[in-house]
């Protein structure tokens, strides 16, 4: 069983802004924690993403216009407009 403390309102709002700072420094602690790439690591993944986004769309393009074409003949051989 769940004891809970016998607080006002007043009590919860201060145990919230509490529990949020801690949680707050918590957080800041550990983004210094982080390794951060460096300016040449974020721009080099920055174009493998670009280039790859770029393939990607390309290929499902392709695909796009070969479905396409695949549905407009069978509706053609079927007699639908």
């Amino acid at each position: 069983m769940v004891e809970r403390e016998s607080s006002g309102s007043a009590r919860g709002v201060l145990g919230w802004w509490g529990r949020s700072r801690t949680f707050l420094a918590q957080v800041r602690n550990e983004l210094e924690r982080v390794t951060w790439p460096s300016w040449k690591e974020v721009q080099a993944t920055t174009v493998v993403v670009i280039i790859t986004s770029i393939l990607f769309g390309l290929y499902l393009w392709g695909i796009d216009l070969v479905l396409d074409r695949a549905a407009r003949t069978l509706f053609r051989a079927f007699g639908a407009s």
